[in-house]
């Protein structure tokens, strides 16, 4: 696979099982929720974030998306309730988005595409570490939203300010004191079901919580996602967009509702 894996016709998502066979497996994400055959499941907890500010460090442009890490050596900013048991440390959060505002979701619902999609990347403290929970079944916990376009999100602004500095692939800066609840839906009504990582490795490691709500975002801030490139500086500049994993299929999973 030339250069890696990627979101191009050479190495994109119907190329990654040539060289992550786990591509093919049974818990592959994202899905397309079907949410007349999702069951609601009164055992499911509500859901509890509870993030801090100063444990934001850095947004990097990693080539596939841009990310803002989390210092995750400490239990600031974590995730319990929801469908795992446990503390799950927040690592990450980034986005996948389209080339228009009528595509860029991973996870659909009854087939409806939103233009992006927040996922934030936490991790099971009963491992020592990321990298070593990221292999477990357990291991990971993912919060998907979608965004809708509507109006400007103020909160959202914080982040996109910061793309200028990291419009090239390997691009890092420092981001500091961002709270990411700022970027959650007001009600934290989920599905929730046994999935993988939408990258290579594809680790089939991630309980995945997918909010019902989505947040608003703006056409104008839609431009700004796509403003980023997946190419470094000093090579010929390509648009990040459709940096997206089509739905997969579900292979007999159950999909749970936090709600009737």
């Amino acid at each position: 696979m030339s250069g890696g894996w990627g979101y191009a016709a050479d190495n994109g998502p119907d190329k990654w099982v040539e060289n992550f066979p786990v591509a093919g497996g049974p818990r592959q994400s994202p899905i397309n929720i079907v949410s007349a055959e999702a069951s609601y499941d009164p055992a499911l907890q509500p859901l509890t974030l509870e993030y801090d500010p100063s444990s934001s460090l850095h947004i990097l442009n990693s080539g596939h998306s841009f990310q803002v890490t989390f210092a995750d050596d400490t239990d600031s900013s974590t995730l319990t309730g929801g469908p795992v048991s446990g503390t799950y440390r927040l690592k990450q959060f980034h986005f996948h988005w389209g080339s228009s505002d009528h595509k860029g979701s991973e996870h659909t619902v009854d087939s409806r595409v939103y233009p992006a999609e927040l996922h934030l990347v936490h991790w099971n403290t009963r491992y020592p570490s990321f990298s070593e929970a990221a292999s477990k079944p357990d291991g990971l916990a993912v919060v998907g939203v979608f965004l809708e376009i509507g109006d400007d999100n103020p909160e959202l602004q914080k982040v996109l300010d910061a793309l200028g500095s990291i419009q090239a692939k390997g691009k890092q800066t420092s981001f500091a004191d961002f709270d990411p609840s700022t970027l959650l839906p007001d009600c934290l009504d989920y599905w929730t079901y046994d999935g993988s990582l939408t990258t290579p490795p594809l680790l089939e490691s991630v309980t995945w919580i997918v909010c019902k709500h989505p947040i608003s975002v703006s056409s104008v801030q839609m431009e700004e996602f796509r403003s980023l490139l997946f190419s470094a500086e000093g090579e010929p500049e390509c648009c990040m967009v459709d940096n997206y994993r089509p739905p997969q299929p579900l292979k007999g999973r159950a999909v749970r509702a936090s709600f009737k």
